[in-house]
């Protein structure tokens, strides 16, 4: 069996174990999915909190400082400028050969010497550590642990990790429950934690309920992971929609059922998290405009349409305010919904994790989770050529139209608004593929110009 460090909870000074980790971290955390700053030079690496979980694995937040930035937490308890990352490492002597990519590198001096230390989210047992520890509620340090009293999760699940790309990581325990482990972390209670133990209570079935979590206090207080029932059945509406397509066939039957099931969902947030009064459209306009010229500054290809972007959002200006601002998804698009049997799921509440956790969990226009996903039925017709434009257009409309007889309010007949949040929506877009994925930047350009062009 291998041979694994045993470490003291009252681990050495901060600056000790960082100073032997620092250097295997600032090569290791650029090349992860999850790691925000690939664009900003890390100056600095600093401890911010460390704990054994158990023996042979730590869990750590780490901060990443950038250029002209400091690793020092504010009075208050708030957060250092740059970013905070979560990390369980696994520390053995002689780590298993199975744990290949998850191999971070060996300690060369310092607490740590002589061990190597990996990725421990890879490492079964220390997953399998992790589950135990949600299902017995307590604490570890400044890390809780806690869970819904009448949900019973039993021991022995197999974990697997999932290897898609997303600014997370995930477990799957048996097929039975999804563990979101999150990467980037800002104070205050996630989305993801907040949002479906809020529409349980409703008793929205939309979304699976939070079944287990846990949070730290120090250096302040944030959720870092939520447990959840896994519908193993289930595929993603992406997928889905793919499919549909390279066979040729039609999507507006699940497209409409998708716009009900999104009311559904805006329905019971709206309940859920009484805010009441309309969006301030001015406002949201000058955001609009601020992300544009921002977005522009980094990808010259966005310049020449400017002018005729912000048009779209100076209409704001004039139009009516919409319809109330409330709690919403943030970040919906084909991806984040699932189709299990003939029903249609919602996760991943989490929002954009580029944005600060504060305007992720205020009150927004739910016009922006529509304009996500039909900016998503467009990313799927542009996957393959030849472009299918009009399966998108089908499909927008039928989801339109299943979203306005659950909801009451017909999104197309708000289309000085809908032009905005969706043209917002490219603008991110072409700034995200410039960024991480310069191939699909074609996609977004293509909206890009049509909104700037004809408005529609």
């Amino acid at each position: 069996m291998p041979k694994t460090a045993s470490l003291r909870p009252d681990l050495p000074r901060l600056a000790e174990p960082m100073e032997s980790l620092g250097g295997l971290l600032r090569d290791w955390l650029p090349r992860q999915r999850w790691f925000a700053g690939k664009d900003r030079p890390v100056t600095e690496l600093g401890l911010l909190s460390m704990t054994e979980l158990f023996p042979g694995c730590l869990h750590l937040l780490v901060h990443a400082g950038h250029a002209g930035h400091t690793g020092v937490p504010s009075p208050g308890g708030a957060p250092p400028a740059g970013d905070c990352y979560q990390l369980l490492l696994g520390v053995r002597e002689h780590p298993s050969p199975r744990l290949g990519r998850a191999l971070i590198g060996r300690v060369q001096d310092g607490p740590l010497a002589g061990q190597t230390v990996y990725d421990a989210l890879h490492d079964p047992r220390s997953a399998q550590l992790l589950l135990d520890r949600l299902r017995h509620p307590g604490t570890a340090g400044p890390l809780r642990f806690d869970c819904d009293p009448d949900q019973r999760v039993p021991a022995g699940l197999v974990p697997r990790l999932l290897d898609a790309e997303q600014s997370n990581s995930s477990l799957v325990y048996g097929d039975e429950y999804i563990l979101k482990v999150f990467r980037r972390i800002q104070p205050g209670v996630n989305p993801d934690l907040e949002v479906p133990g809020a529409l349980a209570r409703q008793g929205c079935h939309r979304v699976p309920a939070p079944v287990a979590w846990f949070q730290t206090k120090h250096p302040f207080k944030a959720t870092l992971g939520v447990l959840q029932p896994y519908l193993r059945d289930a595929s993603d509406g992406w997928t889905l929609g793919l499919d549909a397509l390279a066979a040729g066939d039609d999507f507006t039957v699940q497209a409409r059922a998708l716009g009900a099931a999104t009311a559904e969902v805006h329905l019971a947030l709206a309940s859920a998290f009484p805010v009441g009064g309309p969006g301030e459209n001015g406002a949201t306009a000058a955001a609009m405009t601020e992300r544009l010229d921002a977005a522009a500054h980094c990808v010259p290809a966005l310049q020449p349409f400017v002018p005729g972007l912000r048009t779209a959002f100076a209409a704001l200006t004039s139009c009516d305010p919409g319809p109330t601002a409330q709690r919403i998804h943030g970040d919906l698009h084909l991806g984040q919904v699932l189709r299990a049997g003939r029903e249609w799921f919602v996760i991943d509440f989490e929002g954009e994790p580029s944005r600060p956790l504060s305007e992720r969990r205020s009150a927004h226009s739910p016009l922006r989770d529509i304009a996500g996903m039909l900016r998503s039925f467009d990313y799927a017709a542009r996957q393959r050529r030849p472009w299918r434009p009009e399966w998108a257009r089908r499909c927008r409309e039928a989801y339109c139209a299943g979203y306005a007889a659950r909801a009451g309010w017909d999104p197309r007949k708000k289309h000085g608004l809908l032009r905005a949040y969706e043209t917002d929506r490219a603008v991110y877009e072409v700034l995200y593929e410039a960024r991480h994925r310069p191939d699909w930047l074609p996609v977004p350009m293509a909206a890009i110009e049509r909104l700037a062009v004809r408005g529609d």
